[in-house]
């Protein structure tokens, strides 16, 4: 299969993964970016400001290759795009916030992934010689607004025409969704470069496994531990940790393979692929237990 091809089966996936979105929201989820203005503030701050940081952190203290250090940087700027339905599931997590989140960070990266992945690209290449390569912002721009803004409009737009059966439509790409990602990543993963794939090798998932799973792990807790002085509810917090954990592989490796045409940078996506659902909703539902054995034993407490 020729790199393009699967390039644009990529593309083709993340566009159903935000018509997907798009078919999830309903116009009362935008009146909650007025509702719940100080969550949705400081989970903006969380994702789109203290999170690059602690990638950098991360990849700055790793011995990494130039290349894939970038990888996680690019890892780290793609907010997820269906964390919403999931946070509800698994930790009865805050769906209207979540909603927010991923429409306003879907919004937001249009303009820092361009313009903080060309920051990065210049930092940790500049001394691997050779000529460092770079975004294009406005290109960059109206090409990840093609693949993520339009394809959310068209579900919100579906799902107001076709109302019920644009949940039979839902539905339907729920199940398509994860078989085309499960082909998208293992063609990744076990092709060549020469034919869009990566080159990848036990060696490079070893290397990449403890930092990705840090970068899972700590963005959590950042999107955690940044509502307590700040009194959000637990409720809220949670799923700020979910929303910020979480991210959006598929655009990651658009940007890392078809737009830069690195295969080393796509691998830091991958590997965290294999790990970031687990690790995501293990690390939620020990939040989860820890508050709820808070909770007994203060009531415990107050009936003695």
């Amino acid at each position: 299969m020729p790199i393009v091809d699967i390039n644009f089966l990529l593309n083709i996936v993340l566009a159903l993964i935000m018509f997907g979105l798009g078919l999830s929201l309903k116009r009362e989820d935008f009146q909650q970016l007025f509702d719940q203005p100080k969550s949705l503030a400081i989970g903006l701050f969380a994702q789109m400001v203290i999170l690059p940081f602690v990638a950098a952190f991360i990849v700055l203290q790793s011995p990494l290759p130039p290349e894939m250090q970038v990888g996680i940087m690019i890892l780290s700027l793609c907010p997820g795009g269906i964390t919403s339905n999931l946070g509800r599931y698994f930790v009865k997590g805050n769906v209207a916030l979540a909603v927010s989140l991923t429409v306003s960070n879907a919004l937001l990266s249009l303009f820092s992934i361009p313009l903080v992945v060309n920051l990065c690209l210049r930092y940790f290449l500049k001394g691997a010689g050779g000529e460092v390569a770079s975004l294009p912002f406005w290109n960059t721009l109206f090409e990840i607004f093609l693949v993520t803004i339009i394809p959310a409009l068209l579900g919100m737009s579906a799902k107001r025409k076709f109302g019920r059966h644009a949940a039979r439509i839902g539905k339907w790409v729920n199940i398509v969704l994860p078989l085309l990602l499960f082909c998208v990543f293992g063609f990744k993963f076990l092709a060549g470069s020469q034919h869009g794939g990566t080159d990848m090798t036990a060696a490079d998932i070893w290397l990449l496994s403890p930092y990705v799973i840090s970068l899972n792990i700590l963005s959590m807790l950042v999107g955690f531990v940044v509502g307590i002085p700040l009194q959000l509810s637990y409720r809220n917090r949670i799923t700020i940790a979910i929303e910020v954990g979480l991210h959006n592989t598929a655009l990651a490796l658009i940007i890392a393979g078809e737009k830069l045409h690195n295969s080393a940078m796509e691998k830091p996506a991958l590997v965290y692929a294999l790990y970031s659902f687990f690790v995501t909703f293990s690390v939620a539902y020990l939040l989860v237990l820890i508050r709820e054995k808070v909770l007994k034993k203060s009531l415990d407490l107050s009936d003695h």
